[in-house]
Protein backbone atom coordinates (compact mmCIF):
# COMPACT_ATOMS: atom_id res chain seq x y z
CA UNK A 1 0.00 0.00 0.00
CA UNK A 2 3.08 2.44 0.80
CA UNK A 3 4.44 1.38 -2.52
CA UNK A 4 1.17 2.47 -4.63
CA UNK A 5 0.71 5.62 -2.47
CA UNK A 6 4.73 6.87 -3.46
CA UNK A 7 3.74 5.97 -7.27
CA UNK A 8 0.94 7.91 -6.52
CA UNK A 9 2.20 10.61 -5.28
CA UNK A 10 5.20 10.69 -7.36
CA UNK A 11 2.93 10.98 -11.06
CA UNK A 12 0.96 13.93 -9.23
CA UNK A 13 4.11 15.98 -8.06
CA UNK A 14 5.32 15.25 -11.87
CA UNK A 15 2.48 16.71 -13.71
CA UNK A 16 3.22 19.46 -11.39
CA UNK A 17 6.32 19.83 -13.40
CA UNK A 18 7.13 22.83 -15.62
CA UNK A 19 6.32 22.30 -18.94
CA UNK A 20 9.53 22.14 -20.21
CA UNK A 21 10.65 19.93 -18.06
CA UNK A 22 8.10 17.28 -18.82
CA UNK A 23 9.56 17.68 -22.25
CA UNK A 24 12.81 17.35 -21.48
CA UNK A 25 11.76 13.98 -19.37
CA UNK A 26 10.18 12.58 -22.56
CA UNK A 27 12.58 13.35 -24.72
CA UNK A 28 15.13 12.20 -22.53
CA UNK A 29 13.31 9.09 -22.21
CA UNK A 30 13.00 8.81 -26.30
CA UNK A 31 17.00 9.38 -26.40
CA UNK A 32 17.20 6.59 -23.63
CA UNK A 33 14.91 4.10 -26.35
CA UNK A 34 17.67 5.11 -28.90
CA UNK A 35 20.80 4.65 -26.61
CA UNK A 36 19.68 1.53 -25.90
CA UNK A 37 19.19 -0.08 -29.38
CA UNK A 38 22.70 1.76 -30.55
CA UNK A 39 24.28 -0.17 -27.48
CA UNK A 40 22.38 -3.67 -28.34
CA UNK A 41 23.24 -3.35 -31.88
CA UNK A 42 27.09 -2.20 -31.29
CA UNK A 43 27.08 -5.14 -28.51
CA UNK A 44 25.76 -8.17 -30.68
CA UNK A 45 27.91 -7.31 -33.71
CA UNK A 46 31.28 -6.64 -31.73
CA UNK A 47 32.61 -9.93 -32.43
CA UNK A 48 30.68 -11.06 -35.41
CA UNK A 49 32.12 -9.35 -38.42
CA UNK A 50 30.75 -11.18 -41.04
CA UNK A 51 26.70 -9.98 -39.85
CA UNK A 52 27.47 -6.28 -39.21
CA UNK A 53 26.49 -5.12 -42.82
CA UNK A 54 23.49 -7.53 -42.71
CA UNK A 55 22.45 -6.69 -39.05
CA UNK A 56 22.89 -2.80 -39.14
CA UNK A 57 20.74 -2.74 -42.78
CA UNK A 58 18.15 -4.94 -41.37
CA UNK A 59 18.29 -2.43 -37.79
CA UNK A 60 18.00 0.31 -39.99
CA UNK A 61 14.86 -1.24 -41.48
CA UNK A 62 13.63 -1.58 -38.81
CA UNK A 63 13.77 1.88 -37.94
CA UNK A 64 12.29 3.47 -40.84
CA UNK A 65 9.58 0.97 -40.39
CA UNK A 66 8.82 2.29 -37.37
CA UNK A 67 8.77 5.85 -38.20
CA UNK A 68 6.38 4.64 -41.53
CA UNK A 69 4.26 2.73 -38.52
CA UNK A 70 3.81 5.93 -36.84
CA UNK A 71 1.98 7.40 -39.45
CA UNK A 72 -0.99 4.64 -39.98
CA UNK A 73 -4.35 6.81 -39.68
CA UNK A 74 -5.63 5.06 -36.82
CA UNK A 75 -2.60 5.88 -34.78
CA UNK A 76 -2.71 9.99 -35.49
CA UNK A 77 -6.86 9.59 -35.43
CA UNK A 78 -5.98 8.25 -32.10
CA UNK A 79 -3.54 10.65 -30.74
CA UNK A 80 -5.38 13.58 -32.22
CA UNK A 81 -8.43 13.27 -30.69
CA UNK A 82 -7.27 12.04 -27.16
CA UNK A 83 -4.46 15.29 -27.68
CA UNK A 84 -8.07 17.35 -28.09
CA UNK A 85 -9.81 15.98 -25.65
CA UNK A 86 -7.19 16.91 -23.15
CA UNK A 87 -6.62 20.24 -24.23
CA UNK A 88 -10.38 20.98 -23.95
CA UNK A 89 -9.90 19.75 -20.17
CA UNK A 90 -7.58 22.40 -19.78
CA UNK A 91 -4.61 19.77 -19.19
CA UNK A 92 -1.14 20.29 -21.05
CA UNK A 93 -0.97 16.69 -22.74
CA UNK A 94 2.50 16.65 -23.18
CA UNK A 95 3.08 12.92 -23.80
CA UNK A 96 -0.23 11.65 -25.49
CA UNK A 97 1.71 10.61 -28.41
CA UNK A 98 4.41 9.16 -26.55
CA UNK A 99 2.12 7.15 -24.06
CA UNK A 100 0.79 5.79 -27.22
CA UNK A 101 3.69 5.03 -28.97
CA UNK A 102 5.43 2.88 -25.85
CA UNK A 103 2.01 0.88 -25.86
CA UNK A 104 2.05 -0.22 -28.86
CA UNK A 105 5.28 -0.88 -29.62
CA UNK A 106 5.46 -2.88 -26.47
CA UNK A 107 3.55 -5.90 -27.96
CA UNK A 108 6.18 -5.55 -30.91
CA UNK A 109 8.86 -5.88 -28.80
CA UNK A 110 7.17 -8.28 -26.26
CA UNK A 111 6.48 -10.69 -30.09
CA UNK A 112 10.24 -10.21 -30.90
CA UNK A 113 11.65 -11.46 -27.80
CA UNK A 114 9.47 -14.39 -28.12
CA UNK A 115 10.33 -14.69 -31.74
CA UNK A 116 14.26 -14.48 -30.63
CA UNK A 117 13.80 -17.24 -27.91
CA UNK A 118 12.24 -19.19 -30.47
CA UNK A 119 8.67 -19.48 -28.37
CA UNK A 120 6.31 -21.11 -30.79
CA UNK A 121 3.45 -19.16 -29.40
CA UNK A 122 5.25 -16.10 -31.60
CA UNK A 123 4.56 -18.64 -34.79
CA UNK A 124 0.96 -18.96 -33.77
CA UNK A 125 1.04 -14.95 -33.61
CA UNK A 126 2.46 -14.63 -37.26
CA UNK A 127 0.12 -17.56 -38.71
CA UNK A 128 -2.66 -15.50 -40.42
CA UNK A 129 -6.13 -17.40 -39.33
CA UNK A 130 -4.77 -19.19 -36.21
CA UNK A 131 -6.94 -18.85 -33.24
CA UNK A 132 -4.49 -16.66 -31.35
CA UNK A 133 -3.99 -14.23 -34.17
CA UNK A 134 -8.01 -14.24 -34.68
CA UNK A 135 -8.10 -13.88 -31.06
CA UNK A 136 -5.72 -10.85 -30.62
CA UNK A 137 -6.87 -9.21 -33.98
CA UNK A 138 -10.36 -8.97 -32.67
CA UNK A 139 -9.09 -7.56 -29.20
CA UNK A 140 -6.79 -4.94 -30.70
CA UNK A 141 -9.45 -4.33 -33.90
CA UNK A 142 -12.40 -4.12 -31.38
CA UNK A 143 -10.98 -1.73 -28.69
CA UNK A 144 -9.55 1.02 -31.40
CA UNK A 145 -13.00 0.93 -33.05
CA UNK A 146 -14.69 1.55 -30.09
CA UNK A 147 -12.29 3.96 -28.55
CA UNK A 148 -12.07 6.15 -31.56
CA UNK A 149 -15.46 5.78 -31.84
CA UNK A 150 -15.96 7.45 -28.83
CA UNK A 151 -13.21 10.23 -29.39
CA UNK A 152 -15.17 11.11 -32.61
CA UNK A 153 -18.55 11.60 -30.79
CA UNK A 154 -17.00 13.77 -27.92
CA UNK A 155 -14.89 15.73 -30.40
CA UNK A 156 -17.83 15.86 -32.49
CA UNK A 157 -19.57 17.59 -30.08
CA UNK A 158 -16.38 20.52 -30.02
CA UNK A 159 -16.93 20.90 -33.58
CA UNK A 160 -20.53 21.72 -33.63
CA UNK A 161 -20.54 24.12 -30.39
CA UNK A 162 -17.52 25.73 -31.68
CA UNK A 163 -18.97 25.87 -34.98
CA UNK A 164 -22.13 27.26 -33.95
CA UNK A 165 -19.48 30.30 -31.95
CA UNK A 166 -17.49 30.68 -35.48
CA UNK A 167 -21.27 31.50 -36.32
CA UNK A 168 -21.90 33.77 -33.64
CA UNK A 169 -18.70 35.11 -33.87
CA UNK A 170 -19.01 36.29 -38.00
CA UNK A 171 -21.52 38.91 -36.52
CA UNK A 172 -19.79 40.54 -33.78
CA UNK A 173 -20.56 38.40 -30.80
CA UNK A 174 -17.90 37.59 -28.34
CA UNK A 175 -16.58 34.36 -27.69
CA UNK A 176 -16.27 32.80 -24.62
CA UNK A 177 -13.96 29.36 -23.88
CA UNK A 178 -16.61 27.62 -22.68
CA UNK A 179 -18.48 27.72 -26.04
CA UNK A 180 -15.67 25.48 -27.15
CA UNK A 181 -16.08 22.99 -24.72
CA UNK A 182 -17.95 19.74 -25.55
CA UNK A 183 -21.48 19.45 -23.56
CA UNK A 184 -24.71 18.43 -24.45
CA UNK A 185 -26.17 14.87 -24.42
CA UNK A 186 -23.35 12.78 -26.17
CA UNK A 187 -20.73 13.79 -24.21
CA UNK A 188 -22.46 12.83 -21.07
CA UNK A 189 -23.69 9.23 -22.93
CA UNK A 190 -19.47 9.18 -23.26
CA UNK A 191 -18.41 10.42 -20.01
CA UNK A 192 -18.34 6.64 -18.60
CA UNK A 193 -16.30 4.91 -21.28
CA UNK A 194 -13.89 7.62 -21.38
CA UNK A 195 -13.90 8.01 -17.57
CA UNK A 196 -10.39 6.27 -17.26
CA UNK A 197 -8.50 8.20 -19.59
CA UNK A 198 -7.90 11.02 -17.58
CA UNK A 199 -4.56 11.25 -17.98
CA UNK A 200 -2.01 11.07 -21.13
CA UNK A 201 -0.36 8.19 -19.36
CA UNK A 202 -3.75 6.27 -19.81
CA UNK A 203 -3.06 6.25 -23.55
CA UNK A 204 -0.21 3.66 -22.92
CA UNK A 205 -3.00 0.97 -22.41
CA UNK A 206 -5.09 2.03 -25.25
CA UNK A 207 -2.05 1.82 -27.35
CA UNK A 208 -0.80 -1.43 -26.04
CA UNK A 209 -4.59 -2.88 -26.91
CA UNK A 210 -4.33 -1.04 -29.93
CA UNK A 211 -1.31 -3.32 -31.11
CA UNK A 212 -2.65 -6.47 -30.05
CA UNK A 213 -4.16 -7.15 -33.71
CA UNK A 214 -0.36 -7.77 -35.37
CA UNK A 215 -2.65 -6.51 -38.44
CA UNK A 216 -0.35 -4.09 -40.25
CA UNK A 217 1.93 -5.24 -42.82
CA UNK A 218 4.69 -2.76 -40.80
CA UNK A 219 4.24 -4.87 -38.11
CA UNK A 220 4.28 -8.30 -39.55
CA UNK A 221 6.97 -7.68 -42.04
CA UNK A 222 9.28 -6.65 -38.85
CA UNK A 223 8.55 -9.90 -37.13
CA UNK A 224 8.88 -11.80 -39.94
CA UNK A 225 12.17 -9.89 -40.47
CA UNK A 226 13.21 -10.35 -36.98
CA UNK A 227 12.79 -14.64 -38.07
CA UNK A 228 14.18 -14.65 -40.85
CA UNK A 229 17.37 -12.64 -39.20
CA UNK A 230 17.45 -15.47 -36.06
CA UNK A 231 17.48 -18.05 -38.80
CA UNK A 232 20.64 -16.04 -40.58
CA UNK A 233 22.44 -16.57 -37.43
CA UNK A 234 22.40 -13.03 -36.09
CA UNK A 235 23.49 -12.33 -32.93
CA UNK A 236 20.62 -12.48 -30.18
CA UNK A 237 21.62 -9.27 -28.90
CA UNK A 238 21.61 -7.80 -31.99
CA UNK A 239 18.19 -9.25 -32.81
CA UNK A 240 17.03 -6.90 -30.25
CA UNK A 241 17.73 -4.49 -30.73
CA UNK A 242 15.20 -4.43 -33.96
CA UNK A 243 12.17 -4.03 -32.24
CA UNK A 244 13.78 -1.34 -29.81
CA UNK A 245 15.35 0.86 -32.95
CA UNK A 246 11.20 -0.01 -33.89
CA UNK A 247 9.56 1.43 -31.29
CA UNK A 248 12.61 4.23 -30.99
CA UNK A 249 11.45 6.24 -34.05
CA UNK A 250 8.01 5.52 -33.45
CA UNK A 251 7.78 6.97 -30.06
CA UNK A 252 10.07 9.60 -31.64
CA UNK A 253 7.49 10.51 -34.65
CA UNK A 254 4.10 10.27 -32.31
CA UNK A 255 6.07 12.28 -29.55
CA UNK A 256 6.14 14.91 -31.92
CA UNK A 257 2.97 14.26 -33.46
CA UNK A 258 1.14 14.68 -29.84
CA UNK A 259 3.23 17.52 -29.38
CA UNK A 260 2.10 19.54 -32.25
CA UNK A 261 -1.25 18.84 -32.29
CA UNK A 262 -0.95 20.08 -28.47
CA UNK A 263 0.80 23.31 -29.48
CA UNK A 264 -1.87 23.66 -32.04
CA UNK A 265 -4.95 23.52 -30.14
CA UNK A 266 -3.84 25.26 -27.20
CA UNK A 267 -3.30 28.45 -29.71
CA UNK A 268 -6.18 27.77 -30.75
CA UNK A 269 -8.31 28.12 -27.64
CA UNK A 270 -5.93 30.36 -25.72
CA UNK A 271 -6.78 33.53 -28.01
CA UNK A 272 -10.76 31.76 -29.46
CA UNK A 273 -11.79 34.97 -30.71
CA UNK A 274 -8.80 35.72 -33.45
CA UNK A 275 -7.96 31.58 -33.82
CA UNK A 276 -11.90 30.22 -33.85
CA UNK A 277 -11.94 29.24 -37.06
CA UNK A 278 -8.47 27.40 -36.87
CA UNK A 279 -10.13 25.59 -33.82
CA UNK A 280 -13.16 24.74 -35.52
CA UNK A 281 -11.56 23.26 -38.52
CA UNK A 282 -9.15 20.86 -37.24
CA UNK A 283 -12.02 19.69 -34.66
CA UNK A 284 -13.72 18.81 -37.37
CA UNK A 285 -10.94 17.17 -39.19
CA UNK A 286 -9.95 14.93 -36.38
CA UNK A 287 -13.11 13.82 -35.29
CA UNK A 288 -13.88 13.13 -39.19
CA UNK A 289 -10.80 10.97 -39.36
CA UNK A 290 -11.86 9.09 -35.62
CA UNK A 291 -15.50 8.16 -37.15
CA UNK A 292 -13.98 7.21 -40.66
CA UNK A 293 -11.37 5.27 -39.17
CA UNK A 294 -13.85 3.64 -36.40
CA UNK A 295 -16.60 2.90 -38.98
CA UNK A 296 -13.97 0.94 -41.27
CA UNK A 297 -12.10 -0.86 -37.81
CA UNK A 298 -15.55 -2.06 -36.41
CA UNK A 299 -16.93 -3.11 -40.63
CA UNK A 300 -13.93 -5.23 -40.33
CA UNK A 301 -14.29 -6.61 -36.62
CA UNK A 302 -17.74 -7.24 -37.11
CA UNK A 303 -16.56 -9.40 -40.64
CA UNK A 304 -14.46 -11.00 -38.49
CA UNK A 305 -16.01 -11.91 -35.06
CA UNK A 306 -19.10 -13.33 -37.03
CA UNK A 307 -17.51 -14.23 -40.19
CA UNK A 308 -19.98 -12.49 -42.74
CA UNK A 309 -19.88 -12.54 -46.13
CA UNK A 310 -21.55 -9.26 -47.39
CA UNK A 311 -18.95 -7.46 -49.41
CA UNK A 312 -19.18 -4.05 -47.88
CA UNK A 313 -17.71 -5.43 -44.23
CA UNK A 314 -15.28 -7.62 -46.67
CA UNK A 315 -14.48 -4.81 -48.07
CA UNK A 316 -13.69 -2.62 -44.82
CA UNK A 317 -11.61 -5.18 -43.81
CA UNK A 318 -9.66 -5.35 -46.27
CA UNK A 319 -8.66 -1.41 -46.37
CA UNK A 320 -5.50 -0.56 -45.48
CA UNK A 321 -4.71 2.35 -44.65
CA UNK A 322 -1.30 2.48 -43.16
CA UNK A 323 -0.38 5.18 -46.73
CA UNK A 324 -3.21 7.21 -45.90
CA UNK A 325 -1.96 8.38 -42.60
CA UNK A 326 0.75 10.74 -44.39
CA UNK A 327 -2.75 12.73 -46.49
CA UNK A 328 -3.96 13.00 -42.70
CA UNK A 329 -0.81 14.59 -41.23
CA UNK A 330 -0.36 16.70 -44.60
CA UNK A 331 -3.67 18.29 -44.37
CA UNK A 332 -3.13 19.08 -40.76
CA UNK A 333 0.16 20.88 -41.38
CA UNK A 334 -1.07 22.83 -44.51
CA UNK A 335 -4.04 24.13 -42.27
CA UNK A 336 -1.88 24.93 -39.52
CA UNK A 337 0.62 26.71 -41.81
CA UNK A 338 -2.21 28.42 -43.57
CA UNK A 339 -3.54 29.84 -40.49
CA UNK A 340 0.07 30.77 -39.37
CA UNK A 341 0.67 32.68 -42.56
CA UNK A 342 -2.50 34.36 -42.23
CA UNK A 343 -1.84 35.57 -38.80
CA UNK A 344 1.42 37.00 -39.53
CA UNK A 345 0.13 38.63 -42.93
CA UNK A 346 -3.15 39.98 -40.65
CA UNK A 347 -0.47 41.29 -37.45
CA UNK A 348 1.51 43.06 -40.42
CA UNK A 349 -1.44 45.05 -42.14
CA UNK A 350 -2.78 46.30 -38.76
CA UNK A 351 0.98 47.23 -37.35
CA UNK A 352 1.51 44.42 -34.63
CA UNK A 353 4.81 42.94 -33.97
Amino acid sequence: MTAITNITALYRQREALPLRTRLLCMFGAVAALHAAAVVLLLGGTAGASGAQALTWGLVLTAYLAGVKHSYDWDHIAAIDNSTRKFVAQRQDPVSVGFAFSLGHSSVVTLAGVLVIAGAAAAGELLQDGSAGNMVLGLIGSGVSGVFLLALGLFNGSAFARSARAYRRSRSGAAIDPRDLEPQGLVVRLLSRPLARVRRPRNIYVIGFLFGLGFDTATTIGLLMMTTAASLAGVPPFALLALPLAFTAAMTLCDSLNGMAMMRMYRSALADPQRKLGLNVLVTGISAVSALFIAGITLGGFANAAFALEDPLTAWLRSIDLGDAGLLLVALLLAVWGAAALKGRLGRKIVGEP
